[in-house]
């Protein structure tokens, strides 16, 4: 059920977004407690983005899960800042992640929801 959407203006060649998406996957399984056959991950280039007035690398990320709780927000922030400038050579204070915390109710699968 978590859910990690990438949008970036870094470029990323089609061997290491295939790793990412790998890595990526395993990190929000481990810092949600989550099994990995449940979570999803988008990488979306985008050339026309712009954070505190350049165009330098950066990243906004979309982050949701149920029951997704402060605590694993903050050690997910830095878990993911760290990887994509590792990866990407993004700077971790030109990343944004918005996290959100869905209510079982509201997360649809398989044709019911997860409540």
């Amino acid at each position: 059920m978590p859910f990690l959407k990438l949008n970036t203006n870094s470029a990323i060649d089609t061997e290491l977004k295939s790793k990412l998406l790998g890595e990526l996957s395993q990190l929000v399984s481990k810092e949600t407690g989550k099994p990995e056959r449940y979570v999803m991950i988008s990488i979306e280039q985008n050339d026309a983005m712009l954070f505190a007035g350049s165009t330098t690398s950066l990243a906004y990320l979309e982050c949701k899960s149920i029951g997704l709780s402060s605590s694993q927000a903050r050690n997910l922030s830095a878990a993911i800042c760290q990887l994509l400038n590792a990866r990407l050579s993004i700077p971790q204070d030109r990343i944004y992640i918005e996290f959100s915390n869905c209510p079982a109710d509201f997360w649809g699968w398989n044709g019911s929801t997860f409540g």
